[in-house]
């Protein structure tokens, strides 16, 4: 199937590991051009020589901190400079620490907040005038799935997380007649270094196989194939959704 995605515009935030360099990847093979970014120099030169040897496709990495504003700034503005206006945004961020509710002081909520929330509002702020006077858009957020099920012990992400929600959803109503969709992806229990960590600080993670219907963690090329069909022409009539990629994990309806 052809998604109509070929030589698109591509930035994918925090895609040096993990699912955002997965989505990246997923980009690159359909012929789109992905800029990927990371705050790791080296890790994010490896990975952007692992995704061009892979695909042959256009990649351009950008290293940048995305609780900094002045790196967003500069991150945007190195991506239009280089290809464009961008086509497709997917925000994504390094997950929190997990903890429990008296773990957390109120200096890190402040912290939080701006990682998980404010990164995403501020790229998305930068990149949407091109994309509404060019009458075209895909944007795409990688929450997780405790934005409809709380996971124990995360309860940062669990709060953070879900205000992305309440801000997509309004989103996509205000420029819908422009062409652009606006949706989340809420990843389950997928092997990435992320979860190996959180197995190895929290005994209940190596559980966590029990507790999905379908008996296994998903894996970073399933959820990236989900990611790249919403971003894709064959999805242009989905805009406001909120898509699990959790094995039936979620209980709610």
């Amino acid at each position: 199937m052809d998604l109509g995605i070929k030589d698109k515009v591509a930035l994918v935030l925090a895609s040096s590991k993990g699912l955002g360099k997965s989505v990246a990847l997923g980009l690159a093979r359909e012929g789109a051009k992905v800029i990927i970014c990371g705050r790791d120099r080296n890790v994010l030169g490896e990975t952007e020589n692992e995704i061009k040897n892979s695909t042959g496709a256009k990649v351009f990495s950008i290293p940048c901190d995305l609780t900094q504003e002045d790196q967003r700034r500069n991150l945007t503005k190195l991506s239009k400079d280089k290809w464009g206006s961008v086509d497709i945004l997917v925000t994504n961020t390094g997950g929190p620490p997990p903890g429990s509710f008296e773990e957390f002081e109120l200096d890190d909520w402040d912290g939080l907040f701006n990682h998980l929330f404010l990164s995403a509002v501020d790229v998305i702020k930068k990149v949407l005038p091109d994309m509404k006077e060019n009458n075209y858009g895909r944007i795409l957020t990688i929450t997780s799935i405790s934005v409809k099920q709380p996971v124990d012990n995360l309860i940062s992400s669990n709060a953070v997380r879900s205000a992305i929600l309440g801000f997509m959803k309004s989103l996509s109503n205000e420029v819908a007649t422009y062409g652009i969709t606006v949706n989340n992806i809420m990843p389950g229990f997928t092997l990435t270094g992320r979860l190996k960590k959180l197995m190895d600080e929290n005994p209940k993670f190596g559980e966590v196989e029990d507790l999905i219907p379908m008996k296994r963690l998903g894996t970073p090329e399933e959820f990236a194939s989900a990611a790249v069909f919403l971003v894709s022409e064959s999805a242009s009539y989905i805009t406001g959704a909120s898509l699990p990629v959790d094995g039936g994990w979620i209980k709610g309806f």
